[in-house]
């Protein structure tokens, strides 16, 4: 029987009965009843949309931020000739100060980077401070602790890293000095910039911003309310501490006062860490091998571990290819997206959204079952991304959803291992640029939770990646590839891609998105979009958000039409609608130069010449 004339009931409870005796001999896959499910809380607060976004076009170079003052800054870097690398570290000073929810100098980030003629993949992951132990996130009675107890404080912090990686970068492909990439930032740090919309939004949700004396003295007024859209916020300390890193180098923030600031926050912290100075002094980025592979007539290139994102969209991709193969009429590229009657314009075709979300659900299964940094944990790549594998996950792929995934048996990957099962994570920024010599950048950088640990230090804030991390270090006597050791880097979304033309080898994209665990959906819509159906990047970045992460499947809620989510419960799928704030950014390559889209669930923008 083939897929498309199977007959598709209106609510599935159970698996056909032909399926029942072996689970995949329809070649349907899934379990025999429903699989429970629980969704984490929405990765971020909405903040609004803004509809009617167009793309921005630039024949030069382009620079495209969560927030138009980084775009601007990044933008500057380019026009005085700089790299693309050049207009990251611009741009992250600056999302330092105006987006501190998401990023900054107190976290770590992912890098790829394309000189044009390889790519490059910089880990600045953070590290764990080398006195934790298994049991970092467990309470007395050896169950794991709530997120909120284990994020807030000092316990939560891990070494940063998004300075370092930068720097390594930096010494490579940097064409301005180190000095003058700092000037923007430092000039709004000491002026001011308006609090925006976004930035109130977050801070009048958290109910812990009043209990960081350093966050409350900055960002709430003397009722305790945060200051209102529109007042200048001035960061003198943050001016300060750019000035010693952009004129001593990195070593200003991991040794000497800030590092010492640093220190003394997390030790002294009622909920205490376990961060040093020797953790800082000793932190090292790394450059990986990125993570390239094909799918159709491009090559996709994403971030090896610690990150699972290189792996999982290729995987996505991969399976989605496959299923094409194996069924023409189940082709992506067939199943353009339709007008609706929402903000959006576009929205997917039900099909479409089913192929993808069952196509990821199999792709989590995975993550969570592999994936970590692979200097602790060995982790083979070409087992996961390996065609003919991926070709038999396509084939449990069928016409009604298999709610959850179990993961695979790759060749060469370990099946001793317990996977994941720590709640999944919130959080992030992205930004990407193209230079006037065809270098191209793209970079995902996170503090993890919004506003991190909440611990503010010298103008910035500290992150809590620690928490990305699986609270349980063991489960059914098998330890878990992603548990907490000293040294070690978490396993993250963060999902910075770079895509190639095949044949020619032409860069044809730069594109992330923050958004925590959700970070891998959102880049695959976003690639598929643009790829299989052909949008200019800001209508690849409207279209309504939706997947899965093998726990239901999700769709954004206010964009996804009734008709969509009733096509969806009709082939099985568990539907929630939930906000889904992505940031993406991207930048395409046009017959004329470039064009590029910034999400309008945030405030960014794409700025170029």
């Amino acid at each position: 029987m083939s897929f498309l004339k199977r007959p598709l009931p209106v609510v599935v409870r159970v698996t056909a009965l032909c399926c029942l005796a072996t689970l995949t001999s329809c070649g349907w896959g899934g379990r025999t009843a429903e699989t429970p499910s629980v969704l984490p809380l929405p990765p971020e607060l909405d903040s609004g949309y803004r509809a009617g976004l167009q793309p921005t076009h630039a024949s030069r170079h382009m620079a495209a931020a969560a927030n138009p003052l980084a775009s601007d800054a990044g933008r500057s870097v380019l026009r005085a000739g700089g790299s693309a690398i050049d207009a990251a570290i611009a741009m992250q000073a600056v999302l330092t100060l105006v987006e501190p929810q998401s990023s900054g100098i107190g976290g770590g980030a992912f890098i790829l980077y394309w000189d044009g003629h390889q790519v490059q993949a910089f880990d600045g992951r953070e590290t764990a401070p080398s006195q934790v132990t298994p049991n970092l996130f467990l309470k007395s009675d050896g169950t794991p602790m709530a997120f909120r107890d284990a994020q807030i404080g000092g316990r939560s912090v891990a070494v940063p890293g998004v300075l370092r990686a930068l720097h390594l970068a930096h010494e490579q492909h940097g064409r301005l000095p180190w000095r003058d990439l700092f000037a923007p930032a430092i000039a709004l740090a000491r002026d001011g910039f308006p609090m925006s919309k976004r930035l109130h939004t977050l801070l009048a949700a958290d109910t812990y911003v009043a209990g960081s004396p350093g966050m409350a003295r900055y960002f709430l007024d003397a009722q305790g309310k945060p200051l209102a859209v529109g007042t200048l916020l001035k960061n003198p300390e943050l001016a300060q501490t750019l000035e010693l890193i952009a004129t001593q180098g990195p070593d200003a923030f991991y040794t000497g006062d800030i590092a010492q600031a640093m220190v003394e926050a997390v030790r002294g912290h009622a909920n205490p860490g376990l961060l040093s100075l020797e953790d800082l002094r000793r932190y090292q980025a790394k450059e990986r091998t990125p993570v390239c592979g094909p799918y159709k007539i491009w090559r996709i290139c994403g971030m090896p571990p610690p990150s699972s994102g290189g792996v999982a969209v290729l995987q996505t991709l991969g399976i989605l290819e496959a299923l094409q193969s194996a069924t023409p009429s189940l082709d992506l590229a067939s199943m353009a997206p339709t007008q609706a009657a929402s903000v959006a314009g576009l929205e997917p075709a039900p099909m479409a959204v089913h192929l993808i979300a069952e196509a990821e659900r199999l792709a989590y299964a995975d993550r969570a079952q592999y994936l970590a940094d692979s200097d602790y944990v060995a982790v083979n790549l070409q087992g996961l991304t390996n065609k003919a594998y991926l070709a038999s996950r396509a084939r449990l792929i069928g016409p009604s959803s298999m709610k959850h995934a179990e993961a695979g048996t790759p060749p060469g990957n370990n099946l001793a291992l317990s996977p994941d099962r720590s709640p999944l994570r919130i959080a992030t920024s992205h930004v990407s640029a193209v230079d006037d010599l065809g270098g191209a950048v793209a970079m995902t950088t996170s503090v993890e939770a919004a506003f991190g640990s909440h611990l503010f230090v010298k103008g910035f804030l500290l992150n809590n990646h620690l928490t990305d991390f699986s609270f349980v270090p063991s489960a059914d006597g098998k330890p878990v590839a992603n548990a907490v050791a000293p040294g070690k880097r978490p396993l993250s979304s963060m999902s910075p891609t770079l895509v190639f033309t095949r044949e020619s080898g032409e860069l044809l994209a730069s594109l992330g998105s923050p958004g925590g665990s959700q970070i891998i959906g959102y880049v695959n819509k976003a690639l598929i979009g643009l790829l299989d159906w052909k949008l200019d990047p800001q209508a690849a970045i409207n279209l309504p958000n939706f997947g899965s992460r093998n726990l239901g499947t999700e769709v954004e809620a206010g964009l996804a039409s009734p008709a969509l989510i009733q096509a969806l419960q009709a082939r099985g799928h568990e539907v929630t609608p939930m906000t889904m704030t992505s940031g993406t950014q991207i930048i395409q390559r046009t017959a004329d130069g470039w064009s590029a889209g910034a999400d309008p669930r945030r405030e960014g923008t794409a700025l170029g010449d």
